[in-house]
């Protein structure tokens, strides 16, 4: 897959993909929208009920959300054990240029973010006393998981990039694969995701979006 180093409205870098017209994060600001949809709109949800999450990543991409996952984990002395899942996964040039760790003021950051992605694929390691991580090299659309999570962060290309990556085949997966009470973020709230959601037991919620997005999406499994 070709793909291009762009640098956001916020100074952060992501990866723009020409076949598909696709950006990996918004060009509004990367970071911000990370941690604006995935990480305070999903992760600190959870925070406030439980110090112990299971959590699936569907678009491991760039390592963006786990890297801020992990900094939020040893910071808070959360217990998160992580998968994620990619298909096509970056090459080590790719990623030495994201620089995210220069915009995260925590000690050891580079360390943290490259060592997300220089972990061995398919294999479980606990990273650190707070962060539990495996990678898997997978088209999440024949993933079958022998756990439930509590939360799922579903950071695919949009719909009018793949749109069969957002069917109410891959989202009756994904409730399946959320604990009672769990729930699901993305950026996307077409309302073609909405009913495809909805259709499978999911309780839709728009939430405001992330910079130059009006909204998002949290998904419940109740």
């Amino acid at each position: 897959m070709n793909r291009k180093l762009v640098k956001t409205k916020d100074e952060s870098y992501t990866l723009y993909v020409p076949e598909l017209d696709e950006h990996y994060h918004s060009i509004h600001g990367a970071l911000q929208e990370s941690r604006h949809v995935f990480i305070n709109a999903g992760l600190f949800y959870l925070v406030e009920k439980q110090k112990d999450i299971s959590l699936l990543e569907v678009g491991f991409g760039t390592g963006l959300n786990a890297f801020l996952t992990r900094v939020e984990a040893e910071r808070r002395q959360l217990s998160i054990k992580y998968c994620g899942l990619e298909k096509y996964p970056l090459t080590q040039e790719e990623y030495s240029k994201l620089h995210y760790y220069k915009n995260i003021g925590y000690p050891g950051a580079q360390q943290s973010f490259e060592q997300l992605h220089k972990s061995s694929w398919d294999e479980t390691q606990m990273l650190s006393d707070h962060f539990i991580f495996t990678k898997l090299k997978i088209d999440f659309r024949q993933f079958e998981s022998p756990e439930q999570f509590d939360l799922i962060y579903f950071d695919a290309f949009a719909p009018s990039a793949q749109a069969d990556l957002w069917t109410a085949e891959v989202f009756s997966n994904m409730y399946n694969s959320l604990k009672t009470n769990g729930i699901l973020v993305t950026y996307c709230v077409k309302g073609d995701v909405r009913r495809a959601m909805r259709s499978v037991g999911f309780r839709v919620e728009k939430l405001p979006g992330p910079p130059g997005k009006r909204e998002m999406l949290r998904a419940y499994k109740k």
